[in-house]
């Protein structure tokens, strides 16, 4: 609340209600009448207080004292403070001017705070220009995408924070074209800000701008984009160019700046090119984006409009030598002599202005801007958001390194900013599909005819019969058919050889069906196709007779059952035998059922230790030192003892506990029982070593050798005895356990493969 300033009746402490200009102070109701009392003080111009009212400056009023004078040339500023020895109000600018220095700069001051009532009136009292002014002098400018194509904000929601708009809000975008120093920031600057650096601007040699850079107009609702220039200096020189036509694509106004009293051929090379490039990549990807995004507001696959802004000194402007000729007319024909075609564009105009003098004049480019944002038959506007989506799907989808030997340096935007860089292997032609589609699941294509090498085997069997009735399906030579058992099969693949099985026509051929006279498949049943070898990709018709392997795993599985089968049994007879011949002072196996250390529980497949020292059962982590213990009969050779015991040494026992002979002889049967089961390890760890080369010789063609396999292909945890390694009988890696048919590969049957090749669709 506003206290009153004289103090005159109420002593300051009653609210004002009037202002009076004369008096230069706010007065309440009392201190009010008794002052304007006298005759020569009854004409003072009072003005009663609104809600949150501030005084104005005293000392922003002209030299004479006008008042009205003052707020017509709008040099009349709201206060800040009250000196209270000088009774005057002051704004900030005149507070530094009349009270920074002296005995003033020890006056105490009162701050005011300008409600919202006194802002409203200071905006009605402005005129619409001031207004929009005022509307653009919080705006700054962020970096949306760096030179190396990455976006700079996450989401959408940050990205319309740094706009500082409402979320809700429909807005078009205006970017900016041109060549390095020809003044884009400057421009922009003077087009939409009244002048004041937005966008940076730099009397260096080094260009200003980097990357992409954006800013929000409020008053004409723009996301206004200001971009890098063509023809500079700079690294990833390609990467650059690409990020230009993404922004064209998002825009819905296109300027080209140029600075030139001529029309120079890039400037028509450059947007004929961007044309080209527009309607062959960036159409079909905006149609995606509305249907995968789901967008309420369709992107239009038409380009944007353009404005070529002009700018000469010594010589005249386009169209001025023929008023009959339209310059937009003019430009159209420039475009048909240089056999460029911008037909990408809705609309394209020309606005030149001759600067005979500095500062360039923009109120022309204004005008035309604003006149084409008002025009939204092509392209409408937006919410923030739905401009974020269309960018960042550009992004993903064309982004990533161009390699300089396939670049076509005659065109602004080759095909190579665009397309896929994935070479084929076998012929060394390059895919036409667009960049990254490997992500959606597309497969590469190429429109060449690929040629057959030894090394990468790219034929393709195709049913002969199937493609005579008009379809086409791929076959491979493999072990067994589909509908015999893993068993059977291999006696057939004995008996008549490998198989060729279509799953139309059933099993088609047989590599020794006859005694003798057996033909060629590709001669009789199959025909054959030279097929493009991608990187990442695998052969066509590698070996896929697998009936080695099958033999083995048929193998292992009865073993695996056999030895599950049988362990309870074995290990229950195994215990037993060690209790008959154990010495009298060890704890009987089946009395031990944790550890005497750590108490552990022991499960079926752990191993008991007994210490020759006491006797007592540990695991292995409670037993793991040796020594000798002669006084049970153990010595010289160390043997595994407890860690008590083994800390305790040099224990004597008492003559009762020494060995007897009956002991002894079992103490000896003890040591002959280890050395047994020594023995019989290394005999099966030596076995281990031929059934290695023996998988190695039975492995597939496109498995990967056991040896390189170090860790899982997909969580990569490393190999070890407890953590076995497989092969996944899709693509061959080494992995955990799963299991699925691969018929692809000659596996009719459920067999392992890994995580990766479990969640594809369809036949493996």
């Amino acid at each position: 609340t506003l206290l009153c300033q004289e103090s005159y009746v109420c002593s300051g402490t009653d609210e004002a209600i009037f202002e009076c200009d004369e008096c230069r102070s706010l007065q309440c109701q009392r201190c009010e009448e008794e002052l304007h009392q006298p005759e020569r003080l009854r004409n003072h111009e009072r003005t009663r207080i609104r809600p949150g009212h501030v005084p104005y400056c005293d000392s922003c009023k002209g030299a004479n004292g006008n008042i009205m004078h003052a707020s017509m040339t709008g040099s009349r500023q709201i206060a800040a403070v009250r000196c209270q020895v000088c009774k005057i109000n002051l704004c900030v600018e005149c507070q530094k001017r009349t009270h920074a220095g002296g005995n003033k700069r020890k006056h105490p001051v009162t701050a005011y705070h300008a409600g919202k009532a006194q802002e409203q009136e200071e905006e009605e009292g402005m005129d619409e220009e001031t207004k929009r002014r005022k509307m653009t002098e919080k705006v700054v400018s962020f970096l949306l995408v760096d030179e190396t194509e990455e976006i700079q904000v996450k989401n959408e929601e940050e990205f319309i924070k740094k706009l500082d708009c409402s979320p809700d809000q429909h807005l078009k975008v205006v970017s900016i074209f041109g060549n390095t120093g020809d003044g884009k920031s400057h421009t922009l600057n003077h087009t939409f800000f009244y002048g004041r650096e937005v966008f940076k601007t730099s009397p260096a040699q080094e260009s200003c701008t980097v990357g992409v850079w954006a800013a929000y107009d409020p008053v004409r609702k723009v996301v206004v984009i200001d971009t890098e220039g063509l023809l500079g200096a700079t690294v990833n020189l390609s990467q650059r160019t690409r990020l230009l036509l993404k922004v064209l694509a998002i825009s819905d106004l296109v300027i080209y700046r140029t600075r030139a009293d001529r029309l120079h051929n890039d400037l028509f090379k450059f947007l004929g090119d961007a044309s080209e490039a527009y309607l062959k990549h960036f159409t079909k990807e905006l149609k995606a984006t509305t249907a995968r995004c789901g967008l309420d507001v369709p992107l239009s696959t038409l380009g944007p409009g353009v404005i070529i802004f002009h700018e000469t000194v010594y010589t005249k402007l386009l169209g001025s030598d023929h008023p009959s000729e339209v310059p937009e007319k003019l430009i159209q024909d420039r475009f048909r002599k240089l056999s460029c075609f911008p037909e990408a564009f809705s609309s394209i105009h020309y606005k030149g202005t001759r600067t005979y003098n500095p500062p360039t004049d923009f109120s022309g480019l204004r005008r035309a801007v604003e006149q084409q944002l008002e025009n939204n038959t092509t392209r409408s506007p937006r919410q923030p958001g739905v401009i974020y989506k269309a960018l960042k799907a550009l992004s993903d989808r064309f982004s990533g390194e161009i390699p300089d030997d396939q670049m076509a340096h005659s065109s602004f935007f080759p095909d190579e900013y665009f397309t896929c860089s994935s070479v084929c292997l076998s012929c060394g032609c390059g895919c036409k599909k667009s960049m990254n589609h490997a992500k959606e699941g597309i497969p590469h294509e190429s429109k060449s005819r690929c040629r057959y090498s030894h090394q990468y085997d790219n034929r393709v069997y195709t049913c002969k019969a199937c493609y005579e009735r008009g379809m086409e399906v791929s076959v491979v030579p493999k072990t067994s058919a589909s509908t015999d058992s893993p068993w059977l099969g291999l006696a057939k693949y004995a008996w008549s050889g490998y198989v060729i099985e279509c799953p139309n026509c059933g099993v088609v051929y047989r590599s020794r069906q006859y005694w003798f006279g057996n033909q060629d498949p590709v001669n009789t049943v199959v025909r054959t196709e030279i097929e493009h070898v991608w990187p990442g990709t695998d052969g066509f018709l590698k070996d896929n007779n697998n009936a080695a392997q099958r033999l083995l795993d048929g193998m292992n599985f009865m073993a695996q059952s056999v030895s599950e089968l049988s362990l309870g049994p074995t290990k229950a007879v195994t215990s037993w035998l060690t209790d008959q011949i154990a010495p009298a002072y060890w704890r009987p196996n089946s009395q031990i059922l944790s550890c005497n250390k750590c108490n552990t529980p022991f499960k079926d497949n752990d191993t008991k230790h007994h210490c020759r020292a006491c006797g007592e059962g540990f695991c292995d982590g409670c037993s793991s030192k040796t020594r000798p213990v002669p006084e049970r009969g153990w010595g010289p050779a160390p043997v595994r003892v407890c860690d008590n015991c083994y800390e305790n040494r040099g224990i004597q026992l008492d003559v009762a506990e020494l060995p007897s002979d009956e002991e002894g002889g079992t103490l000896i049967a003890r040591k002959v029982g280890e050395a047994v089961q020594n023995t019989l390890g290394a005999v099966v760890t030596a076995m281990d070593i031929p059934l290695g080369l023996v998988k190695d010789a039975a492995r597939p063609a496109y498995w990967v050798p056991d040896h390189e396999i170090l860790h899982c292909h997909n969580c990569r945890k490393e190999f070890s005895i407890k953590l076995s390694k497989h092969h996944c009988r899709a693509c061959g890696q080494g992995f955990c356990d799963d299991r699925r048919g691969v018929p692809s590969r000659g596996w009719d049957h459920p067999v392992r493969v890994c995580f990766n090749c479990n969640k594809k669709p369809g036949d493996l």
